[in-house]
């Protein structure tokens, strides 16, 4: 049985009248995409649309829940009390959920964004909260998140499958954290030194990390930021790498 890695971007991040991305013209290179919930990105139509043409893309949907944070992008932190963060995640998994089985698709994954993503990839209460989430909305959902990560291991015990991923756009610290994107070298904006960044760690099981050390890295899913400039070349060339690895 050949391996095949997902390629999965953010998308649906369009606000009203603040236009985020190019989804329609990413939604042909990639295999899932995640769609904002409405708290960092995503108005009622936008959702609604990018769950339609992801349908047309044969994309698998998943979606991308977030602290409320339209100002800061969800890229902000906040400390909820557990039942809090547990209904922020019930609405917005549920309202895309149900979106999109009203459409004729069904909901494959959850991934969440940002500060939210970040936090609960160091605090396991955090993770725990949206893992057993998931699994009271639906245990066949896949949850997408941080590589040799102990969220995994939490994961799978709790019977919600879960799918490491790496970022294509990011740099990684010794630790496999992700850079702070406060700090110059966060971004990777140049599409071939992402490509040499994830061949690393498709060919070797490896990632440089910003302090140049070699680091041992599961890759199941790659993802692509659709709100960085170079998305759709980022996209294009990935895909094109996977498709001509057999890996896509």
């Amino acid at each position: 049985m050949r391996k095949f890695i997902d390629l999965n971007c953010d998308m649906g991040e369009s606000y009203y009248d603040k236009q985020i991305g190019c989804d329609k013209k990413i939604l042909p290179f990639i295999t899932s995409c995640n769609i904002a919930c409405g708290f960092h990105g995503g108005d009622p139509e936008t959702i609604s649309k990018t769950i339609l043409l992801a349908i047309q893309n044969n994309v698998k949907i998943g979606a991308h829940p977030s602290f409320h944070d339209i100002e800061g992008f969800g890229r902000r932190k906040f400390n909820l009390k557990s039942k809090e963060l547990e209904s922020i995640l019930l609405y917005q998994i549920s309202s895309v959920k149900g979106m999109t089985e009203s459409l004729g698709s069904k909901l494959n994954h959850v991934k969440p964004h940002g500060a939210l993503y970040n936090m609960a990839s160091k605090d396991l209460k955090i993770a725990e909260i949206i893992v057993k989430t998931i699994k009271k909305i639906d245990s066949n959902l896949i949850l997408y998140g941080p590589s040799m990560n102990k969220w995994k291991g939490l994961s799978e015990s709790n019977g919600v499958r879960y799918l490491s991923e790496v970022f294509s756009d990011r740099n990684y610290n010794d630790d496999l954290s992700l850079v702070d994107r406060k700090l110059k070298d966060a971004m990777i904006t140049d599409p071939s030194l992402s490509l040499k960044h994830l061949n690393s760690m498709i060919d070797l099981g490896k990632v440089k990390t910003i302090s140049g050390k070699l680091e041992e890295i599961e890759l199941e899913t790659i993802c692509i930021h659709g709100d960085q400039p170079n998305a759709l070349l980022f996209a294009k060339t990935i895909y094109n790498n996977l498709n001509s690895k057999g890996l896509i």
